[in-house]
């Protein structure tokens, strides 16, 4: 990836979906070339230079102060997702020619102790994936929840490679735009923490060439801080059931759990009681399987 260009593009972007109204500047009705602020307007909101910022924003954050980056951020209104990203930007900007990326996976299995914790969870779905999206083992539930896709023989699959390839996706998630902006900002939030990951820069080439949509979403440059969020999905069983989706870093394993939680007494606590029968009726049957099949991503 080439990160000088990921800064240019990331501040630019910013720097335009932002009016001086909104920075608190005066416009004295002056009709304007460029969307949003002008380089020299961010300059003056975080007291610095014209001629610094202009650099910074051509890409060179390699040895900016956190105290020029906070100035910066606040200049531009950045939120906390925002601003983690400009400081990942800026952390690993070589100040010389870039070193080659490495190919050596940061994650070669599953501990035996993860798996213990997620089978664990029997009354809440649960499953255990990479910061690239590849979901490497789902408990019982969470495999009952996405109808088989997450059965054990088809892992690890890739959640990206699911959305935005395999059109069963808009199926399961029924808010599919909104899931689809925050997995893109995720990836992106990911691409700046780890810029020379090749399996993530392959990823994120092959989604922007086969998908329109994904391609479209990395170009706005959003980033996302992926903790909890609102989810609703369509399970065949038990109909459209809304959760909490919880995302809890295991920052030894470089993995993250997501759990899906329904509210006390809801509908969804409800449903998935019945997705829990629905498993112990399954294993009275040896021979009951589920049909879809999301594994292949396209």
């Amino acid at each position: 990836m080439d990160r000088r260009k990921d800064i240019q593009e990331f501040l630019t972007s910013r720097r335009s979906r932002l009016t001086p109204e909104q920075a608190g500047l005066p416009t004295f009705g002056d009709r304007r070339r460029v969307h949003g602020l002008r380089r020299e307007e961010v300059a003056m909101l975080a007291g610095v230079s014209v001629d610094y910022y202009a650099r910074l924003e051509r890409g060179h954050l390699a040895g900016a102060s956190d105290t020029v980056l906070e100035a910066v951020a606040r200049a531009l209104k950045l939120d906390e997702a925002e601003y983690q990203h400009l400081l990942d930007l800026a952390r690993t900007t070589p100040a010389a020619p870039a070193a080659r990326r490495s190919t050596r996976p940061k994650q070669s299995g599953l501990r035996p102790a993860v798996r213990t914790i997620i089978d664990g969870l029997t009354g809440i779905p649960a499953y255990v994936r990479t910061p690239t999206m590849d979901i490497l083992a789902a408990n019982e539930l969470c495999q009952a929840l996405y109808d088989g896709a997450l059965d054990n023989d088809k892992l690890p699959v890739n959640l990206a490679r699911f959305l935005f390839l395999d059109p069963h996706a808009r199926d399961i998630y029924l808010e599919w735009e909104q899931v689809a902006d925050d997995l893109a900002g995720s990836l992106r939030t990911q691409a700046g923490r780890d810029p020379r990951n090749r399996a993530l820069s392959d990823l994120v080439g092959e989604l922007s060439t086969r998908s329109d949509d994904f391609a479209t979403r990395w170009a706005k440059q959003n980033v996302r801080l992926h903790r909890t969020a609102r989810k609703t999905l369509h399970n065949r069983i038990v109909g459209d059931i809304q959760f909490t989706g919880n995302a809890l870093d295991l920052a030894g394993d470089d993995l993250v759990l997501v759990a899906y939680t329904a509210d006390p007494g809801s509908n969804a606590e409800d449903q998935l009681q019945l997705l829990i029968s629905w498993i112990a009726t399954r294993r009275a049957v040896p021979h009951a399987s589920t049909s879809t099949d999301i594994s292949a991503g396209g």
